[in-house]
Formats: structure tokens, C-alpha cells, sequence
């Protein structure tokens, strides 16, 4: 013991020199194991605490002038083999399982090289493992005491190790949680989109890295109408940027055509759909189809009992019945909705009935209408040339095309200040399609 204080000593020194210059690196806390409080899990770097590095050896077998030559490669990743080697040395590998797991009110039985998958139950078994060497030990102890003569009764060769597990997190059930227990020995295990958000969570609370990515992939080709709230918002509570930038996408292409005709819409997260109206690829018919989603995704956020999409007029009559004092949008309901409706590009609606059923709900503030309306006056002023416009990507008007798979051919038409343009698909084989768009004549529809 002296020697090796001696040597820690000299470690520290050494580190200390080596150190001077450059900026300290935060210490990790010790966690507490036993009563010694000296073990580390080695899933870290190796922090210098030779104390602890040699009571590991010491409990691991290995020998310690080895594993000062290279203290970092004690990993977590390196036991799963070591303890398989030495189970099959010596001759105790069976079916029986030598870890039991106590969670959610439930006993698992599990076997060590498969819990070493996830870095949570690794963690918790080095620990108990440790504990229960030193138990062992002085059990031993006691034994050869009671028993000088050496006639002491033969212990079995497997001792299962007991583990346990607190689990706060109500989205992990006891079916989800099964499952990602059966992913540790099982590479397909059957998920359905019930249970993968359960079946997410324990692969996060386990620290099981190839069940938790294999459930995003599964989220990321499973979005719907009925998914994208809670897949979008499992992505923010992970911090999963390719899930919740998988679910913005889809978002931005199903927003009008899809989600917007189902009472789906309702969920959205207001974040999620301010994001997606800010999104230069979003697809809609026209800027008018746009609005009247957002108008009815407000709707169902006051109405929270109404269970099916309501018709246009309804949602209307609902808009006009607030008083006339002032617009919805100045309002105490509206305010917090006015960055929603900013980023609407309200100078693409032309349509005169349509510019005039906004001032009949009196849902925008004067100001807003009238500007578009002046705006609308200068451009017809100067043959159709919007000079009030700057930016493409912030300000162009919008069109879209829904082209069916039954099409092969399919186009509309869409006129701004007396110009006319076609929009045309067509499809070349099952898989192929191109779309255009083109400047035609009046005289080419008459």
C-alpha cells in the first residue's frame, strides 16, 4: 500500500507538470460504492485514482502492471468479453440466467454478456458485482475461521447478481419496457406504432443506442396525421435533430393537402407549425388555401370539443361573432397567434370575394388589408411588375399542384393581374414524373 501511494503520488506530480498551461479540465465526482468509496466506472477516461484502478484489477483478475500500461482500455466494452472468457474457462456457462433485475415491480432474468448492450445495466451490474466480491470475500473469511480443518462446504459456481432499476418516466410500460429487454437478445423484434414511443424511452433510460436509433428510423418512416405530435415532440425531448427535422419536412408537404382536412390538425405544436409556415418549401395550393388551414387550426384550439373538421362558414361565423371594437388578431385570444399570421404572404390572395370575406370577419387589422389592396393597385398600375417585392424565398407567391397516381396527365391553370401560366405533370413511368410551368395566352383557353 505504501508503494503504491508512493507511485500515485509521483502520477500526480507528473499529471501536474503536464497540466500547467492549459486550461483544467473539469473532475468528475466520484460515485459512491461501498464503503470504501474509491471505485470509478471505467467507461471514463482513467482519472489518475490508481487506488481505485488497482482494487478493479484486483476484482477483474487482471494484473495491474498490465493495466497501467494502458489504464483507458478498462472500458466498459472490454468486461462483456472478459467476463464471457472467463465463465466459459471455467466451465459454469449455461441457460441460467446470473442477473436478475428488479424494475417496475417485476424480476427479469437476464444474462450478463447481454445487459454489457446497454451502457445503463453495464453500469449497474460492475457495481453490484463489486459489492458483492467484497461480501463474498469476508463471508469467506468467516468460514475459514469457523472451520480451520479446511472441510468447508463447496459454493455453487453461479451466484446470480441482483440489480435494480427506478423508473419515473410514465411513457415507459412494463409491455415496452419487455421489449426493449427482448431487443438484448433478439435483433428483429416486432414494434408497432403504439408501443415505440414506450419502447424509445427505455431504450433511452437503458442507454441501449442501437434499440433507441432503430426506434427514430421506425418513427421517421411512420409519420401521419395521427403520429407527428408525438414523434415531433419525442425528437425535442432527445434532442434527435434528424427526427425532428424529418418531421418538419413531412409537415411541410402534408400541412394544406393532408393534415389540414382531418381533425388531426389540432395537435400540431404551435412551434412545429410556426416553423413550417416559416419554411420557404412549404407546398400549398394557394396562399388563400394556406390560410384557411391556419384559420381552422385556431378554430379547434378555442373549440376543443368540436371532434370533426367544421365547414368554411362555420369557422366564419365563429371569427365574426367576436366584437367589432378591434380586429381578432389585437385581441386577448389572437395576440399570441400574431407571429403565426405574420408569416403568412397575404399579397399572393387576389382574389377580390376572397379579400373581401377577410374585412367581413374582421380578423386582420385594417392596416394589413389595406396595404395589400394598395399594393395589389400599384401592380396593375405597372402592367403586373409587384415592385413591392424583393425577396423569392420570403415574398413569392405560391401555387401547387396535386398530381393523384391514377394521372398520367394532369394541369391548372392560375392567373395574376391579367397573365396566365400553366402548371403541368406528367407521368413517365411508376416512378417517374416531371412537373413545369410555363407562360400561356388567354386565347389558349377560350
Amino acid at each position: 500500500m505504501k508503494m503504491l501511494n508512493s507511485v500515485s503520488g509521483s502520477f500526480r506530480k507528473k499529471a501536474g507538470d503536464s497540466r500547467s498551461g492549459e486550461q483544467r479540465k473539469t473532475r468528475l465526482e466520484r460515485r459512491i460504492v461501498g464503503a470504501t468509496n474509491r471505485w470509478r466506472f471505467p467507461q471514463d477516461h482513467f482519472c489518475g485514482d490508481l487506488l481505485a484502478l488497482s482494487q478493479m484489477c484486483n476484482t477483474l483478475n487482471v494484473d495491474l502492471d498490465e493495466a497501467l500500461k494502458n489504464p483507458d482500455r478498462l472500458c466498459i466494452s472490454k468486461f462483456q468479453k472478459l467476463f464471457s472468457e472467463n465463465i466459459m474457462n471455467s466451465g459454469t456457462q449455461s441457460g441460467e440466467a446470473d442477473v436478475i433485475l428488479e424494475c417496475l415491480g417485476f424480476k427479469w432474468e437476464l444474462h450478463h454478456p447481454q445487459i454489457f448492450q446497454s451502457g445503463t445495466l453495464a453500469k449497474l451490474y460492475l457495481t453490484a458485482l463489486i459489492q458483492n466480491t467484497k461480501s463474498s470475500q469476508r463471508e469467506l473469511d468467516k468460514v475459514q475461521k469457523a472451520h480451520p480443518s479446511g472441510r468447508i462446504k463447496k459454493r455453487s459456481p453461479v451466484k446470480k447478481i441482483i440489480i435494480s432499476m427506478r423508473i419515473n418516466d410514465p411513457a415507459v410500460t412494463r409491455v415496452a419496457f419487455a421489449l426493449a429487454l427482448k431487443n438484448l437478445y433478439m435483433k428483429e423484434v416486432e414494434m408497432t406504432v403504439d408501443n415505440v414511443l414506450g419502447v424509445l424511452a427505455s431504450a433511452h433510460i437503458l442507454q441501449f443506442n442501437r434499440l433507441f436509433q432503430k426506434c427514430v428510423n421506425m418513427m421517421m418512416n411512420r409519420l401521419a396525421p395521427s403520429t407527428i405530435k408525438n414523434f415531433y415532440l419525442a425528437g425535442c425531448k432527445y434532442n434527435e435533430e434528424q427526427l425532428t427535422l424529418a418531421c418538419e419536412k413531412w409537415l411541410e408537404m402534408n400541412l394544406v393537402p393532408l393534415v389540414g382536412t382531418q381533425i388531426h390538425l389540432r395537435q400540431i405544436p404551435e412551434p412545429l407549425l410556426y416553423k413550417v409556415l416559416k419554411s420557404p418549401r412549404l407546398f400549398t395550393f394557394s396562399e388563400f388555401h394556406l390560410l384557411k388551414t391556419l384559420l381552422m387550426w385556431v378554430y379547434l384550439q378555442m373549440n376543443c370539443k368540436v371532434q370533426m373538421i367544421p365547414i368554411h362558414e362555420t369557422i366564419l361565423a365563429f371569427f365574426n361573432s367576436f366584437p367589432k371594437k378591434c380586429c381578432f388578431l389585437e385581441q386577448d385570444p389572437g395576440q399570441n397567434w400574431m407571429p403565426l399570421f405574420l408569416c403568412l404572404r397575404l399579397h399572393g390572395i387576389t382574389s377580390g370575394k376572397d379579400l373581401e370575406e377577410l374585412k367581413h370577419i374582421n380578423f386582420f387589422p385594417e392596416s394589413w388589408l389595406v396595404r395589400v389592396t394598395a399594393n395589389h393597385y400599384h401592380a396593375l398600375e405597372n402592367g403586373g411588375n409587384m415592385v413591392h417585392l424583393k425577396d423569392l424565398s420570403t415574398q413569392a407567391m405560391r401555387f401547387g399542384l396535386l398530381f393523384r397516381q391514377e394521372y398520367t396527365t394532369y394541369s391548372e391553370r392560375i392567373s395574376i393581374y391579367g397573365y396566365f401560366f400553366e402548371i403541368k405533370g406528367i407521368k413517365h413511368d411508376p416512378t417517374s414524373y416531371s412537373f413545369s410551368m410555363q407562360g400561356v395566352t388567354d386565347s389558349a383557353y377560350k
